[in-house]
Parts: structure tokens; C-alpha cells; sequence
């Protein structure tokens, strides 16, 4: 069974007639258009399933023997609000949006429940777990859609843990005054993108970003650094050294790969050594342009991508001494077009787990396929620690 930390399973979801209601219409119309041009793009420069369908399903998790997706909630029009400047603070109808988001999966879900669950616990997830239907657990990527205010984001993070969201993605594609973020947009050359998209803050975690990593760390939310500039993972880095010196909080970075080939948005080693010194884990994206980079001669074969998403697992474990902090972080369905041939939908990672059972062994493989992420959740997913 595979965990994939990192899929965008709500990303094909869109509003039908039966989810409105009047005290949210104006936000449905709203939200109907942008799921719409989101819909009309992600068939053109994002799905990659069978025909061009969506990549993250059901059906296809499985196929795939995908037992559990970390599903991303994500509104990509709150993140390049066209009505603000470039940089700017959050809105606080970004967490409107993405809490009704969240609710749009819910509802597929209780209408499907033979096909697919939830979990918004520890307890739930084991308790699904043995009943043979794919799981999803919520997450959110992007911290700027959880407030623009140091109470704003202490209430809505707190709301969150009560709903059952197991991590936040701090930073993402594009600063809006949370936290530095690394270029992440395979089209553009970094620095390309660094030109055109200068961070407004010059440094890492602004203070509204120390504020819901603090927030986070009191909820029992786990914290994702990746897409983080290496002055934003290192400021979390301190803070959760400062209030948790015995390191007992582990760290995600649920889609990342090694720096091969000098991407920003890679982790070199002191990062890497850094997640693994707080138990934490590290999910090794399928994005075609992150694991190739560096590496010479990867064939676009299911074979190539195989032995060079390996490559990265490699690494990590020589940089650790174990297999112990490696996972699955597909980013699939999250417009990481083109995926890695022959891993390009949930319905073929049978294939991956095959690979990595004979090429590691049943312990190890199994450890990186679904054991190292649900020894991380089981171990900070809900667990509050205020005032550590």
C-alpha cells in the first residue's frame, strides 16, 4: 500500500446544483467560474490520467493500491488575486474559500462513501485503513490562505485542527507576505522567475509566517517546508529549535527532490539532514523536471524515471544513514506536467511499489512506501503542545 503525501485530489471537484444553498451563493457563482477556467486549463497543462483525465481519483488510487493521499486544498485564484499588488498581505476570504473548498470534498465523499473515505483523525485514519477504501486526509498548501492578522491566523489554525487538517504547505508558488518561497514553476528558469517575481520581503518568515508555524506547532498541524527559500526554512528551522530543543516535533517536506542539478526549489544536504534530525520525513515528488534535473541521461521510459526517481532516495539515505525519513509526495494533478513517464496517474503506482520493494527489500520499501508518513502522522497529526 502507498501513501502518497501529496496529491491534489479536489482539484477535478467541481460545484453541482445540489451543494448550493442560499447563504453561500454568492460564493458558489463565484467559485463556479474559477473551477471552470481552473477545469478548462488543468485538461490542457495538467491532467495526465487516462485520456487526459484527471490523474488523482478513486478509482485510479485502486488501481494504484493508494491507500491513503494527503489531498491538497488549494484555491489557485486567492494566490494570484488579480484585484491586489503583487506581494500583498492575505484576504481574509481566502480561509472562507478554502473551508468551503474542504466542504465540496466532504460532500463527494458522503456521496461516495463505498468508494472512497476521510479521515480527520489518527483514530480514523486506523480504523479506515482496514476497510479497503482509499483515504484522504485534508491538507492545506499555501499558508497565505489562513488569515492576514496575528489573531486571525491563531482562531482560523485552531478552527483547522478542529476540522481535521493533518498539515500546511507554509509557503507556495508566489510571495504574499507569509513566507520566502523558491522558484517552483517548471516553465520558468529561476532566475527567470527571481526577476520577474521578486520576493517583496528579503528575508524568510515574516512575521505573520512565525505566527501560524507557532499556531501550528500549539494545534498539532504538521509543518511542510517545501517550496520554502532555504532563509525561510531556516528560520523555521530556529523557531522550532527554540521552543522544542529536544526535537520531538517532526518536520515534513511532503513534494521534494535532492539538488542534482542546483534547482532552488531542491534540498541540499544540510536541509535534508535537518528534517531527518527531527524525525521527520521527506516525500520524493514525480515531477519529471525536478527529478531529472542534474542527472545525465534519465530515458523517458517507466524504467528511466524509476531508476532516477531512486537516484533521490539514494541520496537521502546516505545523507541519513537509513530509509527511515524517505516517502511517496507525487504532487500529482498539481500541474507538475509533464509527470514521470510511466508514473503519470495514481492507477500506476503498483508499478513504483514493485520497484521499490525489489530494489530495497519488503522492510525498507514498505517503510518508504507508506510507513515513514504514517509514523509522522500517527506521531504529531492532532497532538497539541501549547506553550512548548
Amino acid at each position: 500500500m502507498l501513501v502518497d503525501l501529496h496529491a491534489h485530489f479536489p482539484m477535478h471537484l467541481l460545484p453541482d446544483e445540489q451543494q448550493r444553498t442560499h447563504e453561500r451563493a454568492r460564493r458558489w457563482w463565484r467559485q463556479r467560474w474559477q473551477s471552470r477556467v481552473v477545469d478548462l486549463i488543468s485538461r490542457c497543462f495538467n491532467y495526465q490520467g487516462p485520456g487526459g483525465t484527471p490523474s488523482v481519483t478513486e478509482e485510479l488510487m485502486s488501481n494504484g493500491d493508494v491507500g491513503v493521499a494527503l489531498s491538497m486544498l488549494y484555491q489557485p485564484f486567492d494566490e494570484i488575486d488579480l484585484t491586489q499588488s503583487y506581494g500583498a498581505p492575505p484576504r481574509d476570504s481566502y480561509f472562507k474559500d478554502i473551508i468551503y473548498q474542504r466542504q465540496i470534498v466532504e460532500e463527494y465523499v458522503a456521496a461516495h462513501r463505498s468508494k472512497v473515505a476521510i479521515a480527520h483523525s489518527v483514530r480514523e485514519l486506523d480504523m479506515l485503513l482496514g476497510e479497503g477504501v482509499p483515504v484522504l486526509i485534508h491538507a492545506i498548501e499555501g499558508g497565505f490562505q489562513i488569515g492576514r492578522e496575528p489573531a486571525e491566523v491563531r482562531s482560523n489554525v485552531k478552527k483547522l485542527s478542529e476540522l481535521g487538517i493533518a498539515y500546511v504547505t507554509v509557503a507556495h508558488l508566489f510571495f504574499r507576505d507569509v513566507a520566502t518561497n523558491a522558484p517552483a514553476l517548471p516553465f520558468l528558469p529561476d532566475w527567470l522567475y527571481n526577476r520577474v517575481f521578486p520576493q517583496a520581503y528579503d528575508e524568510g518568515l515574516t512575521p505573520l509566517g512565525h505566527e501560524l508555524v507557532d499556531a501550528m506547532v500549539d494545534e498539532g498541524i504538521l509543518i511542510d517546508i517545501t517550496h520554502m527559500r532555504s532563509e525561510s526554512i531556516r528560520d523555521v528551522l530556529a523557531q522550532l529549535d527554540a521552543r522544542d530543543p529536544g526535537r520531538e516535533i517532526p518536520l515534513l517536506a511532503t513534494h521534494m527532490a535532492y539538488r542534482f542539478g542546483g534547482l532552488q526549489y531542491s534540498f541540499d544536504d544540510d536541509t535534508i539532514r535537518a528534517v531527518a534530525a527531527r524525525g521527520g520525513v521527506l516525500g520524493c515528488i514525480l515531477c519529471k523536471h525536478f527529478i531529472t534535473s542534474g542527472l545525465p541521461s534519465v530515458s523517458s521510459s517507466v524504467e528511466g524515471s524509476l531508476e532516477g526517481l531512486c537516484r533521490h532516495i539514494d541520496k537521502i539515505h546516505d545523507l541519513t544513514g537509513s530509509y527511515d525519513h524517505v516517502a511517496i509526495g507525487s504532487d500529482l494533478d498539481g500541474y507538475i506536467k509533464p509527470a514521470l513517464p510511466g508514473l503519470e496517474d495514481m492507477g500506476r503506482m503498483t508499478k513504483l511499489q514493485e520497484h521499490l520493494s525489489a530494489r530495497y527489500g519488503a522492510v525498507d520499501a514498505e517503510k518508504i512506501c507508506n510507513g515513514n508518513a504514517l509514523r509522522v502522522l500517527r506521531a504529531e497529526w492532532g497532538h497539541k503542545r501549547p506553550g512548548v
